[in-house]
């Protein structure tokens, strides 16, 4: 598992998931109605739902087997529980 995803990728694709739905919050809440933008939210959303559950996994293995890691490694992955919490909860 190190070698196809070592810790550098890990960390970006965590923040680029938590950005993700970051910015879908914020466009939801200053309700910016432009079509492109909604395009891409309806095409990208569950790909990175799927994604987030997978690498929240993957990142969590990843730190149980390498004890030591880097800060930013673990922010990501702090930042990327928060985000699933808070998605997966709001579908309930």
């Amino acid at each position: 598992m190190s070698k196809t995803l070592s810790e550098t990728r890990l960390t970006v694709i965590n923040f680029v998931i938590v950005f993700y739905f970051v910015s879908i919050y914020i466009i939801n809440q200053y309700k910016l109605d432009i079509t492109i933008i909604d395009f891409f939210r309806e095409i990208l959303t569950l790909p990175f739902l799927i994604s987030q559950i997978v690498f929240l996994i993957l990142g969590s293995l990843f730190l149980i087997k390498n004890g030591e890691s880097h800060f930013l490694t673990k922010l990501s992955l702090i930042l990327l529980a928060i985000c699933s919490i808070i998605t997966i909860g709001s579908f309930f």
